[in-house]
């Protein structure tokens, strides 16, 4: 019995750290971009089909679900641009397949042409669109996976 309480704490504490995180904690901050990197205004999508998903989701939501909240944080180099879209749903995203299709076509994974990746966790989802071996994603996705375990 006394195993049971300390058990049960800890997996209260872990399923609030992942429900109690926002759009804000996952974005990159100043200090976390690479260096050559700076933040741009608007978008930056290597591919139309990622920021369209973006700009119309309400289209989407009998497909995906209802948005909470969503946000958007554009990046560019010399050699590299692009753009992480944050997502957060009312509830669980449900538009896996969905969102393969738009993204990346009959193929069904990322292209040279669509190199766009994503992360689904629960009521998140984050699409990165940049070009593969991108700085800014890799340090993004390092983020938000240690956030989201």
């Amino acid at each position: 019995m006394k195993i049971m309480i300390p058990l049960s704490v800890l997996l209260l504490l872990l399923t609030t750290n992942l429900f109690s995180q926002t759009i804000n904690d996952l974005k990159l901050k100043t200090k976390e971009i690479p260096k050559g990197y700076t933040l741009s205004d608007g978008n930056n999508c290597v591919s139309v089909q990622a920021c369209t998903f973006y700009n119309d989701i309400e289209t989407y939501s009998n497909i995906v679900g209802t948005v909470k909240s969503k946000t958007m944080q554009s990046f560019k180099s010399r050699p590299d641009s692009g753009s992480i879209m944050y997502f957060e749903f009312e509830h669980v995203f449900k538009g896996e397949r969905f969102l393969q299709g738009l993204l990346w076509g009959k193929g069904g994974q990322p292209t040279d042409e669509h190199p766009e990746e994503y992360l689904v966790k629960g009521k998140y989802l984050i699409i990165w669109s940049f070009h593969p071996d991108s700085p800014v994603r890799e340090k993004s996705e390092a983020k938000i996976e240690a956030i989201l375990k």
